[in-house]
């Protein structure tokens, strides 16, 4: 008897479909990277926060070093050719806000590599520019809370230490 698998090819527009799966997915494997990262540099003092509700523009608060950062994720999977990104206004007004685009690997359970927007820690999200995002189903109303970033705005980091030291280490002089 021939044995049956659920696994949906490739082509499979399951991205679309389960994306809010995903999204937690590719979620837990950053955050368990991340603080096993700050474990291994000796950092015990992390403050991990979820946003019940998606209506400030942060997914994450992540505590550590003194800074706080309030983070919005996306995931991409690493076929994927989108090149600009929703970001919710409500993030500028958060200290350190920060956009981090998660490239994933679902055969290889991998992340990475990763796009950043934002400032050193302890300083605003760059300006998000002017582009309203608008609905994607009819009609195709603006969400006037919602700007569209493109990817090359963004700084490509490729492996978690990078993406801590965006996060936690790289303080720059005010000014």
């Amino acid at each position: 008897m021939a044995r049956t698998t659920n696994r949906q090819s490739p082509l499979d527009s399951g991205h679309t479909l389960q994306s809010s799966l995903r999204a937690s997915i590719v979620e837990h494997l950053f955050v368990g990277e991340l603080m096993a990262l700050l474990w291994s540099r000796g950092i015990r003092e992390i403050e991990l926060l979820r946003a019940e509700v998606d209506r400030a523009g942060y997914d994450l608060v992540i505590g550590c070093r003194g800074i706080e950062r309030h983070v919005q994720l996306k995931s991409r999977h690493k076929e994927a050719k989108a090149t600009k990104v929703d970001v919710h206004t409500g993030l500028c007004r958060k200290p350190s806000g920060c956009v981090l685009w998660i490239t994933f690997d679902e055969s290889e359970r991998k992340i990475g590599p990763f796009f950043w927007f934002g400032g050193p820690p302890g300083r605003p999200i760059p300006e998000l520019g002017d582009h309203v995002a608008t609905h994607t189903r009819k009609p195709k109303s603006e969400r006037k809370a919602i700007r569209v970033v493109k990817k090359n705005r963004s700084e490509k980091l490729t492996s978690i230490e990078e993406v801590a030291d965006k996060l936690f280490f790289d303080v720059q002089a005010p000014g």
